[in-house]
């Protein structure tokens, strides 16, 4: 069995985004994101898929994408359109590969039950947040366990933090 890990930047109040769009243009996490995420499979709600340029998928990753509207078929991508199909896909892609739940809000919320780990990089800026990530800080299940040294980040101080859930549910 691979590792279901979620990967997002938040801001210091886990702040996440607002008007569907993220809070910081951030080259060192988007590298990271990148460089962590090619080559496996990514899953994320409709909204998330549509902020991405032309509302295609990700290149060089296999994208399993959640909409409740069962008319709505995106090209490239797995669709699915109920929790437990989305459930069920990425049970089936972790007997393969590793999965990186990428968003949006709702899916993190709905999914950060069944993550092993999160890959999250704080910013250390207030980013006047719309919707957040809840906090793990004030989640006994969830524990750091490796966190980088501050660095800047086109004008952020950032930092890349693993959290472990401590027990994560079955998928």
């Amino acid at each position: 069995m691979h590792t279901l890990r979620a990967i997002l930047n938040c801001d210091k109040h886990f702040g996440i985004g607002k008007k569907n769009g993220l809070l910081f243009h951030l080259p060192l996490d988007m590298a990271f994101f990148r460089k962590t995420t090619s080559g496996h499979v990514v899953a994320m709600g409709e909204n998330t898929l549509l902020s991405f340029p032309g509302g295609k998928p990700l290149k060089n990753r296999t994208n399993i994408v959640l909409s409740k509207d069962v008319d709505h078929e995106y090209l490239d991508v797995i669709n699915v359109h109920t929790f437990e199909d989305f459930k069920l896909a990425i049970k089936e892609a972790l007997e393969k590969e590793d999965v990186y739940i990428i968003g949006g809000a709702s899916i993190y919320r709905q999914m950060l039950p069944y993550v092993n780990e999160v890959l999250l990089t704080k910013v250390m800026a207030d980013g006047k947040a719309e919707v957040f990530f809840p906090n793990l800080d004030e989640n006994p299940n969830f524990v750091v366990i490796s966190s980088s040294l501050p660095e800047e980040d086109n004008g952020y101080t950032i930092r890349f933090l693993t959290y472990q859930n401590k027990a994560p549910l079955p998928l």
